[in-house]
This record gives structure tokens, C-alpha cells and sequence, in this order.
């Protein structure tokens, strides 16, 4: 047991440093050397948990789905659940080096060798599932895809995210986010159900 915690500790070391490195410089700009550096662990520690620097950073996107899972055990899922679920990974963008890294190395996958989509569309099944079960109470308007509302959802999501980091360093990701979905739901929502839901997120 002793050895396993030493080995949970030495790969959180791992993933902690590789966050700042891969936040302050990205995935090109990153080397396995500055890691090591941050990290204060042997190569051989760093080879044991990881064998490439790509594996790391595809550990590191993995982590993000962390913050649907408070949410998912909700017992009402909806379109107030996806609402909470973006403003739920914008305080963690402000808080979190290790989803700010992941987010990033999610917009970069395309300077890895082997780049997969599979991060963008997980995000958006798990929003398809909730606008599903809104769909079932009538709080979409007819017509709508579910499928289609999700991608556009997590594709504003992302924009607003990077121009809030370009323009203001984060502070006021929450503040765009409320700001997006102010603009987002009198095109999803039938105008009777409107007051229902807060952009400025429940959770």
C-alpha cells in the first residue's frame, strides 16, 4: 500500500507540473526536461507512468470530464444542467492549472501525432444527453436537433473561453458565459418555459 501511494504521489507530481508547463507554453513549446524540472522526480519515475510526452498531455485532457461528474448524478438533467456545466468549467479554468492545461492541449491536438477528436465529441454527447431529456419535458423549441444545439453550445463555449483568455486572462470567463447563454436561449427555449433558467448558472 505504501508503494502504491508513493506511485499515486510520483504520477501526481507528474500531472501537476506537465499542467504548468503545458499551460504557460503549450504542447509544442513543452519538453519532457521542464517537467522533470517542475515535477522533481527521475526520469525513470517519469518513464514508469508515462512514455511519451503526448501520453501525458492526452492524461491531463482526459482529467477535464472530472467536473461533469458531480452533475451527471444529478436527478433532474436538463438544459439548467448544461448551463451549470459551463459555468462549472469556467470557475475551473480560473482555478484549476490542470483543466486550464487540458483545455489548451484540446485546441492544440492538432500539433500532436496522433490528434483525435474525441475529446470535442464526448462534450458534446454528454450536452446531446441533457438537451435529450429537456427535448422530453418541452423546454426546446420544436424542431430543434438536439445533436446540432449541443456542437454549437460547445463550440460558443470554447470561443468564448479563448477570447476571455486573450482579452482579460480569464477573469471574466463567467461573466461571457452568462453572457453567451443570455443570447443563446431565446433560440432554444419556447418563451413560456424562458424564465425557468438562469444563464447566470445554478450550481
Amino acid at each position: 500500500m505504501a508503494k502504491q501511494e508513493r506511485a499515486e504521489r510520483t504520477r501526481a507530481a507528474i500531472l501537476d507540473a506537465a499542467a504548468k508547463v503545458f499551460d504557460d507554453h503549450g504542447f509544442n513549446g513543452a519538453t519532457l526536461s521542464d517537467i522533470l524540472l517542475h515535477a522533481n522526480v527521475t526520469k525513470g519515475a517519469l518513464y514508469f507512468h508515462f512514455q511519451s510526452k503526448e501520453q501525458i498531455a492526452h492524461a491531463l485532457i482526459d482529467e477535464q470530464f472530472a467536473v461533469w461528474q458531480p452533475l451527471s448524478d444529478l436527478p433532474d438533467i436538463g438544459l439548467q444542467t448544461v448551463i451549470d456545466l459551463t459555468h462549472a468549467m469556467a470557475r475551473r479554468l480560473q482555478e484549476d492549472v490542470r483543466v486550464r492545461a487540458s483545455i489548451r492541449l484540446v485546441i492544440e491536438q492538432g500539433t500532436f501525432a496522433d490528434p483525435a477528436p474525441k475529446t470535442y465529441l464526448q462534450w458534446i454527447n454528454v450536452v446531446e444527453s441533457c438537451l435529450v431529456k429537456a427535448q422530453a419535458k418541452g423546454d426546446l423549441i420544436d424542431g430543434l436537433d438536439a445533436n446540432e444545439v449541443a456542437t454549437y453550445v460547445i463550440g460558443s463555449f470554447t470561443g468564448v473561453q479563448v477570447s476571455s483568455e486573450v482579452l482579460a486572462q480569464r477573469k471574466d470567463v463567467t461573466q461571457r458565459v452568462t453572457t453567451m447563454w443570455r443570447i443563446i436561449l431565446p433560440g432554444l427555449v419556447p418563451p413560456r418555459r424562458r424564465a425557468r433558467f438562469s444563464p447566470e448558472g445554478l450550481a
